[in-house]
């Protein structure tokens, strides 16, 4: 069976993925799928960083503004909200182009993962969300030492819902899930697929994201969050845990300052950065752009990939 043509467009928060990728779709007849975890939200469009109508320049983008912050979103919903596009896409003729910043989803639609099959124990699960609560993120996050040390290092205390994941399908199956993972990584994807990941200078990228904390403030994020919380979402919900949306919802509800917010927002950002990066180092068949080899030029960026999607056969030149 032949394979069908996908392109990944990824890298760390701030790196410039949106503009590349709207570029890149006019240039290749493609579509554009969202691999981010808070952009499927309505009403979350500053703290998202979200491309905007108005950015999208006729490309039609999958997966913006499908779901309600109360909605459940994860890596299952992901795949199959991520394939109904792809086949509204193929049908189209046109070639897809799965651009954000959340590896994880990347990694399970390219290579069509299965990440969890065991049985659940819905009790233990309980035990494990009620000893969160009683004792915090970090405790909880402490059980995955030892019993799955690369969970415990790719997996942030504050997932309290992968932590729990990781730690219950190592109590029923008795294996760590990063070896499952890693079993599951090892398929060959069903797609003719390039993987780039865009990158730069760390100094840059930690002074891009800095930059775009502040103009989201300026732009409104503490109203943003306002309206949020007075149409009654929460801290406990998935969407609101979000880098930008936990932190200005403490600072509503007296936890922080204003200035301890945002270097907070700043800080988060920064971290799940590197945080990024160390998971597409660990990816497969990625094809690395460092912006500063390109002396930061887009059409030079974008030539290159042309040429390596041609080169795959992705393309017709």
């Amino acid at each position: 069976m032949t394979q069908k043509p996908m392109v990944v467009l990824t890298g760390p928060t701030a790196v410039g993925k949106t503009a590349l990728s709207i570029e890149l779709a006019k240039k290749i007849n493609g579509a554009i799928i969202s691999a981010d975890s808070m952009q499927v939200y309505k009403y979350m469009d500053i703290g998202s960083a979200k491309v905007m109508p108005e950015e999208m320049d006729d490309i039609k983008h999958y997966l913006i503004d499908e779901l309600s912050p109360e909605d459940e979103f994860n890596v299952f919903v992901f795949k199959d909200m991520a394939k109904k596009a792809l086949d509204e896409i193929y049908a189209a003729g046109k070639i897809p182009i799965i651009a954000g910043g959340t590896g994880f989803y990347i990694q399970g639609l390219l290579y069509d993962i299965d990440f969890t099959d065991q049985e659940i124990d819905e009790a233990y699960r309980n035990e494990l969300y009620d000893f969160a609560k009683e004792h915090g993120n970090h405790a909880l996050h402490e059980k995955l030492k030892d019993i799955d040390p690369a969970s415990y290092e790719s997996i942030h205390e504050n997932n309290v819902k992968r932590v729990i994941r990781a730690i219950e399908y190592y109590h029923t199956c008795h294996e760590p899930i990063s070896v499952h993972n890693e079993k599951e990584r090892s398929r060959t994807s069903p797609y003719n697929f390039a993987y780039f990941v865009l990158n730069d200078d760390r100094a840059n990228l930690y002074s891009r994201i800095d930059k775009r904390v502040d103009i989201m403030v300026e732009k409104g994020l503490i109203d943003e969050v306002k309206k949020l919380k007075a149409m009654g979402y929460t801290q406990d919900m998935v969407s609101m845990k979000g880098i930008g949306y936990k932190e200005i919802l403490a600072y509503l509800d007296g936890a922080y300052s204003l200035e301890e917010a945002i270097e907070k927002v700043k800080l988060e950002s920064r971290r799940f950065a590197k945080r990024q990066l160390t998971w597409f180092r660990r990816e497969k068949d990625t094809i690395w752009i460092d912006k500063s080899e390109y002396s930061y030029d887009d059409n030079k960026i974008l030539n290159k990939i042309q040429e390596i999607l041609a080169e795959k056969r992705i393309i017709i030149c």
